[in-house]
């Protein structure tokens, strides 16, 4: 500010904002930075009593928005202070929950709460742990907080606020539905704060949040605070995508990129070219991209170091740190390696030693000493929970990653470099949308620390860089729900509301709202075809009589025809086969058609098998060969015989020579007296069909001038009735779709014994409820007919890990399992899962997935205490064993069903009790880490 007069009147709008916001100024003040225009105005909306919606780029500083939210709740109502900041009585304590969708991330987001506010303000729920959870601010993953809500907790009073980090996780298909759960369900008294990446349908969004949780205010913003310049690397030589802003609006690629390229791809053409020469065997010069180290070193000298090098392969990442390793890479200072060394140390003590090996900590530690590190969901977490820390600290400058990074985790770094544009989703090899594009992409630049950001694509020849541009560009990724009514779900439901209620619920879904939006569209078109419809029908008016009568016969006596074309073709067909059945040796016939057409002797009849007649015959022109009843379009008849050889070779040049001599030596015409118009069944034969021709020469319009004119209308109308009647038929498929899911669910939950008739939840239902997992019906059913009674705990945790484990590629042959009670177990849970997937597709539900029994081995072994090593040896994998990270994963998961079961009140005693000593068991070693303090 230049002049008294601005600061003053500057001066005057700060001291309007803070008496208007007194909330808003006294948490901006402790942030030591200013507000951007988007945060202040989403804060300002939170602090007026509204929710709302912000999206905005990753790093963009969408948080700090949650963060006023939980300032709010400690503070007390909005816009009056709490009751220690002056005033009356004292006031109910109000609360905030954050949740985030993955564990990681609660966990990173409960470290920074307790650093601003302390350990006594903050509280920490996931699956894994539990500290402090009655606190006014509670960090928690979104599944927690839905399941606290149908159990009705006791902590949810006094809950204020709910803050949603990553609420576009909503378009999951496998955990989507829990934010659509939390979001119907939430009492109206609590203000909703969800954040959001860009999307391109936010006001959509937003105008269903609005119809579930009353006002809220949409904030959009798409700018990056730290710019982002996007390049390519071409071999050695590194191009930027875009000249400049304006180039990259329009999607225009750098004309010196497009150049090299095409020249480079030209040369790769022309040396293959080359190589296909006479004596030679070999390839042409085969493309070789940038090595890695080649990479990471080109990053060092250009001073673009932390970098993100997202390579989609768990075996790509460590490959990478190894090739990095062997040549020589060392990208950090004696005093940084001892500052590693120090934090590693103090990180993976409650592992034990023996452990260590297996698990590569050794090469693990060489390549974080030199600022190196994988990271990828295969890896064990407290390994993973170190490379965070370490390259957040600027300790660790190269990390290779699988795209999971992108997922959450606050780990932004100068540049990110994508090795290919193509990634495999657990079905198939598929191209980045532009959504992941960004999402990756976005982790490039610093906020107060890198003026900009830098995202490389390696290039190679099947990358079109307009096709990155595209993908740089692009600001079109909707957010489509994911939800899905389930089994546990309903019970809750119908438990918590009752059927009717629980159906008008489902049908407040954002999932059935973004339908019932595109049958807005559809029944639109719908109306706008009827108006077209009628307008075709006045033009079809004949002034002689009914044209729509007239047209009727008209389209009778088409369809008439092609039914009787039809059953001619098929007779036809029907003919050709018996003819060529009672070929014997030495016929001479006529292929009437096809490229083999003229005169044949058959050689073998080909008679007696199973399908149709394929007789081996000998053409005049020397060829032999099989021909089928699609080769004649007439039965086939005899013309001739002659003697063919006993012993007769078809595949000798001589023999087929003589043979075909004697064929032409009979005399016979070679193409026949081919016969004009059609066969005997000649289509004006049909009875019908001639009566529905003297109908309509006998109908008035038939002498009509206009007759054709008015036929061209008639016909553009059915078309457009046809067209209409699918509209309706889809709209109908969309209308109330969820409902009538849900509706099938209840039955076959009724017919179960999981409701009463009435809709009443029985106790099997009230069970049933309490099962958070994707198989929870499987689940109730085995503990209803006590299949895992009577198990050790080791075989019951073998035998519960069916149910959740989920092999990351299909193998072939189905794994083993420990002999004796668990194969019995695990028998009869498969023939339980048959029955259930049975009932599903009678009702037309979709199917329970198939136990998976790849997990069981090593979820044994490792409950019986054996070492690690052994257990990983015995899993289940195509290539090797069974990464340290997945078996963590895997085994947490049992380990949470396993806790359901103990808590469980439709699981007996006995049970309840394996349950717990079978938790004891599995929580050792690298189980027993969790990322906490």
């Amino acid at each position: 500010m230049s002049s008294p007069a601005e600061r003053y009147a500057a001066a005057r709008r700060r001291a309007a904002q803070a008496s208007a916001f007194p909330a808003l100024d006294e948490f901006a003040r402790d942030l030591g930075f200013d507000l951007d225009d988007f945060q202040r105005e989403a804060c300002e909306a939170l602090e007026r009593g509204s929710g709302v919606l912000v999206c905005a780029p990753t790093g963009a500083g969408k948080t700090v928005v949650g963060e006023f939210a939980v300032h709010l709740a400690l503070r007390g109502t909005p816009g009056k202070p709490a009751a220690a900041d002056g005033g009356g009585g004292p006031t109910t304590r109000r609360k905030c929950f954050y949740t985030t969708p993955i564990k990681a991330l609660s966990n990173q987001k409960y470290h920074d709460l307790v650093d601003r506010y302390g350990a006594e303000q903050v509280g920490l729920l996931t699956g894994d742990n539990a500290i402090n959870g009655d606190a006014p601010v509670v960090v928690m993953t979104t599944e927690v907080l839905r399941n606290m809500l149908y159990a009705g907790s006791a902590t949810l009073e006094g809950l204020a606020y709910v803050v949603m980090d990553e609420v576009h996780y909503l378009a999951d298909r496998f955990r989507g539905g829990v934010w659509e759960e939390v979001i119907i369900h939430l009492p109206a008294s609590v203000t909703l704060v969800s954040l959001s990446a860009t999307v391109s349908n936010a006001e959509e969004f937003a105008d269903w949040l609005v119809t579930v949780r009353g006002e809220t205010a949409v904030v959009v913003s798409e700018h990056r605070p730290v710019p982002l310049w996007q390049h390519m690397l071409v071999g050695k030589r590194m191009f930027d995508l875009f000249h400049d802003a304006d180039a990259a609006r329009k999607h225009d690629v750098h004309p010196e990129l497009l150049r090299y390229t095409r020249d480079t791809v030209r040369r790769l053409e022309l040396g293959e070219g080359r190589s296909a020469g006479p004596g030679a065997g070999r390839r042409g010069p085969r493309w070789r991209g940038p090595l890695r180290p080649d990479i990471v070193e080109r990053l060092d000298r250009e001073n673009l170091l932390p970098a993100i090098l997202f390579i989609f392969s768990r075996a790509g990442c460590q490959a990478a740190v190894q090739q990095c390793l062997a040549a020589g890479l060392r990208l950090t200072s004696p005093e940084e390696r001892a500052e590693i060394r120090q934090v590693v140390e103090s990180r993976i003590t409650a592992i034990p030693g023996e452990d260590l090996t297996v698990l590569g900590y050794w090469e693990w530690l060489d390549g974080l000493e030199r600022g190196l590190a994988a990271h990828h969901a295969g890896m064990l977490p407290a390994f993973k929970e170190v490379v965070e820390e370490l390259f957040v600290r600027g300790l660790v400058k190269a990390v290779f990653a699988t795209e999971t990074l992108a997922l959450g985790i606050n780990m932004p770094a100068r540049c990110v470099v994508l090795e290919r544009l193509v990634k495999f989703n657990g079905e198939a090899h598929v191209d980045l949308t532009p959504g992941e594009y960004t999402q990756l992409t976005g982790r490039a630049g610093r906020r107060g620390i890198d003026v900009e950001g830098h995202a490389v694509v390696v290039w190679s020849p099947e990358t079109d860089p307009r096709h990155v541009a595209g993908l740089a560009s692009t600001r079109t990724y909707p957010l489509r729900s994911s939800f899905r009514p389930s089994y546990n779900m309903a019970v809750n439901l119908v438990g918590t509301v009752g059927a009717e209620p629980a159906r008008a619920l489902l049908e407040s879904s954002f999932a059935q709202f973004q339908a019932d939006r595109s049958v807005v569209g559809l029944a639109r078109q719908v109306q706008r075809n009827t108006e077209t419809i009628e307008a075709y029908g006045v033009e079809a008016t004949c002034h002689q009589g009914d044209f729509d009568e007239y047209f009727a016969l008209r389209v009778a006596i088409a369809d008439r025809e092609r039914a009787i074309a039809r059953q001619g073709q098929t007779q036809r067909k029907a003919a050709a086969v018996a003819s060529l059945e009672r070929l014997r040796v030495g016929d001479v016939i006529r292929v009437p058609s096809g490229r083999r057409a003229g005169l044949a002797v058959v050689l073998d009849p080909a008679t007696g098998g199973f399908g149709e007649p394929r007789p081996l015959v000998l053409t005049q022109d020397r060829w032999a060969g099989r021909v089928s009843p699609g080769d004649f379009t007439t039965p086939a008849e005899v013309l001739a015989r002659i003697r063919v050889p006993k012993h007769f070779n078809h595949r000798s040049p001589a023999a087929r020579r003589d043979l075909a001599a004697e064929v032409s030596g009979t005399g016979l015409d070679r193409h026949g007296g081919r016969r004009g118009g059609r066969s005997r069944q000649a289509v004006g034969e049909d009875h019908r069909l001639s009566q529905l021709r003297t109908e309509l020469r006998r109908h008035p319009c038939h002498a009509c001038p206009e007759r054709e004119e008015h036929a061209r209308w008639a016909e553009r109308r059915r078309r457009l009735e046809r067209d209409t009647e699918e509209l309706r038929q889809r709209v109908a498929g969309r209308t109330g779709s969820l409902a009538r899911t849900f509706d099938r669910i209840v039955a076959l939950l009724t017919a179960r014994g999981y409701l009463t008739p009435e809709g009443e939840v029985t106790d099997a239902g009230r069970m049933l409820g309490r099962i958070w997992t994707e198989a929870d019906l499987l689940v109730a059913e085995c503990l209803r007919r006590k299949l895992w009674d009577g198990l050790s705990p080791a075989e019951l945790a073998a035998a519960v890990s069916v149910v959740v484990f989920e092999a990351r590629r299909d193998v072939d042959e189905r794994a083993g399992l420990p002999r004796g009670p668990v194969a019995e177990a695990v028998d009869e849970t498969l023939k339980l899962w048959g029955d259930i997937e049975a009932d599903e597709a009678s009702r037309g539900l979709a199917v329970t997935r198939e136990p998976d029994l790849g997990f069981a081995w090593p979820i044994y072994r490792w409950a019986r205490g054996e070492a690690l090593a052994k257990v990983l040896a015995s899993g289940h994998q195509i290539d090797g064993e069974m990464p340290a990270g997945d078996f963590v994963r895997w085994a947490r998961q049992v380990v949470d069903l396993l806790g359901q079961l103990a808590d469980s009140g439709g699981a007996s005693t006995e049970l309840r009790s394996t349950a717990r000593q079978a938790i004891a068991a599995v929580n050792r070693g690298v189980l027993a880490y969790h990322a906490t303090a």
